[in-house]
C-alpha cells in the first residue's frame, strides 16, 4: 500500500488553479455579484420594516396557519429577539436562508419532478444526494470561499448546496406516491403529460413536496453558525463570537434566537403545508 499513491490533491488544486479560476472566474464574480444584491435586498426589506409591524404579521399568520399556541410563542420569540438587541442579526440570518432555501427549491422540485419520471435520472441523483447528505457540512466551506470569497454569498451558496437534498427527494417521493389508478384514469380522460402533472401529480403530492421544503429550510438554518465561519453575517456569527471570547452568555443568546426563528419558521410552514 505504501508504493500505492494517488495525487487527488495534486490534480485539484491544478484543476481549480490552472483552469477553473482562469477560465470560470468572471463568471463566478458575476454569479456573486447577483447573489450579493439579492441577499443585500432581502436584508434591507426586511430591516425597513418596523420590527412591530413584522412582529405583528408574524403573529397574525401564525394565528391563522398554525393556532394559537404558535402565535403566542411567536409574539414571546419576537419579544425575546427585540429584548436582547439581536433583531437586525435575526433579519440577517432571514434573508440569507430565504435566498438558499429558494435556490434549493428552484433548482431541487425540478429535478425531483425528473427524478419521478425519469428511471435514469433517479439512479443518476441517488448517489449524488446520499453523497451530498453524508458529506460533513464544513466541506461545502472549502469550493465557497475558494469560488466566491468571504461574506454572505458564499454562505448563502454552501446553505443551498447543503439543503437541497430535501427538496429533491421529498418531491420525487411525491410524485411516485401518487396511487398508480388515479394517473391511469388521467390517462384515460386524455391527459396530455403536462395536464397530469399539474393537475393530477403535483397537487396529490404537494403536502409531501411541502414537508421537504420545510426539512430544506431546517437545514438552512443549521447552518447559520457552521456558514458565519466563512463570514456570514446573523446570529450564527453572535454565536461564533460567543465561542472565539469564552463569552457563554453571547453564545447562549445568539443560539436561543435560532432556534426561536428555527421554531417560527418551521411551524408556519407546516401550517402553509396543511392548509393547501
Amino acid at each position: 500500500m505504501k508504493n500505492l499513491h494517488l495525487p487527488l490533491e495534486d490534480w485539484t488544486n491544478s484543476f481549480v488553479n490552472e483552469w477553473l479560476l482562469p477560465e470560470l472566474g468572471d463568471f463566478f464574480n458575476q454569479l456573486s455579484d447577483g447573489i450579493e444584491l439579492i441577499v443585500d435586498g432581502v436584508t434591507d426589506g426586511l430591516l425597513i420594516v418596523p420590527p412591530f409591524l413584522l412582529t405583528f404579521i408574524v403573529v397574525v399568520l401564525s394565528f391563522w396557519l398554525a393556532g394559537k399556541g404558535v402565535g403566542l410563542f411567536s409574539l414571546a420569540g419576537c419579544i425575546y429577539l427585540g429584548a436582547v438587541d439581536l433583531w437586525p442579526e435575526a433579519m440577517q440570518t432571514v434573508a440569507i436562508v430565504i435566498v438558499a432555501t429558494l435556490l434549493s427549491v428552484i433548482i431541487g422540485v425540478p429535478l425531483g419532478i425528473i427524478s419521478a419520471k425519469n428511471r435514469f435520472m433517479n439512479q443518476l441523483t441517488r448517489p449524488v444526494l446520499d453523497f451530498m447528505q453524508t458529506l460533513p457540512s464544513f466541506v461545502y466551506l472549502i469550493p465557497a470561499i475558494l469560488l466566491f470569497g468571504l461574506g454572505g454569498v458564499p454562505a448563502v451558496i454552501s446553505t443551498f448546496i447543503f439543503a437541497t437534498p430535501p427538496a429533491v427527494r421529498m418531491t420525487n417521493l411525491g410524485i411516485r406516491q401518487v396511487p398508480e389508478d388515479i394517473v391511469e384514469a388521467s390517462k384515460a380522460f386524455g391527459s396530455t403529460t403536462w395536464q397530469m402533472l399539474f393537475k393530477v401529480e403535483l397537487p396529490m403530492s404537494l403536502q409531501t413536496i411541502m414537508a421537504g421544503v420545510n426539512q430544506t429550510i431546517m437545514l438552512a438554518l443549521s447552518m447559520a453558525v457552521i456558514s458565519s465561519m466563512i463570514g456570514a453575517p446573523g446570529l450564527g456569527s453572535t454565536v461564533l463570537s460567543g465561542i472565539s471570547n469564552v463569552n457563554v452568555g453571547l453564545g447562549l443568546t445568539g443560539g436561543l434566537g435560532i432556534v426561536v426563528l428555527a421554531i417560527i419558521i418551521d411551524r408556519l410552514t407546516q401550517g402553509i403545508g396543511d392548509k393547501l
